[in-house]
């Protein structure tokens, strides 16, 4: 039997779309409208934001922990969370989790090392841009990486959460994105995570110029390969 998925929930869009991935990807490898059981809990976004806003992670751990506990005791035998920023948090809900865990970094730089990149740019919320998840994830890929600079990093942050959180998808904010990943090529970055699980509903890595990590596909299709793993 397929394992039993659960996903950690933060944000609807980016949730969504990991969702739908699994479902739509697994009756290639299982038959026509078939996937592994999925299940899914989330706190509001705006609970996780008091405590990211106020650099509070255990309590962001303690959040994370609670859905997971739910998934859990439902019967999945493990979990993802198709949220970066708040991966922050993730080694101290490991730690604590009934059930293990996929990392969506992991996934991203192992994709990353399979296709030969040598040196990432990474765009999500300013959070994540400037904290830990990706250079300590990447590091051990022996994989570079850099940011947008400061006035890039505030103008993404306000259109994930002003915009993209909340299902709007402005051809503005695609060009902006476009731009911004345009500086990052020039800087020698070969290519760009997208960072913010949302980000993909917006980019298309068609009209990009550098080629684009999908965390929040990419992390979908980590997961239902272990499902379908004998």
């Amino acid at each position: 039997m397929p394992k039993h998925i659960g996903i950690v929930a933060c944000s609807a869009e980016g949730a969504a779309l990991c969702y739908r991935t699994i479902c739509a990807e697994a009756p290639a490898l299982m038959g026509e409208h078939m996937h592994p059981e999925v299940s899914m809990h989330t706190h509001p976004l705006g609970k996780y934001m008091v405590h990211i806003r106020t650099n509070n992670w255990k309590q962001v751990a303690k959040l994370m922990l609670s859905s997971v506990r739910k998934l859990a005791d439902i019967g999945a035998d493990f979990a993802i969370c198709p949220d970066n920023t708040i991966h922050q948090a993730y080694d101290l809900v490991v730690a604590k989790s009934p059930i293990p865990w996929l990392h969506i970094a992991e996934s991203v730089a192992g994709e990353a090392q399979r296709q030969d990149f040598r040196h990432l740019g990474i765009m999500g919320t300013k959070y994540l841009m400037t904290g830990p998840v990706y250079p300590k994830t990447l590091v051990k890929f022996g994989i570079p990486c850099l940011i947008p600079d400061r006035k890039a990093r505030e103008k993404i942050d306000t259109i994930i959460f002003k915009e993209l959180v909340n299902g709007l998808f402005r051809e503005s904010s695609r060009r902006y994105f476009n731009k911004v990943i345009q500086k990052l090529k020039q800087r020698g970055c070969d290519a760009v995570v997208l960072g913010c699980t949302e980000i993909p509903l917006l980019v298309n890595p068609q009209d990009c110029s550098l080629p684009v990590l999908d965390s929040t596909r990419l992390l979908a299709r980590t997961a239902l390969k272990l499902a379908i793993s004998t």
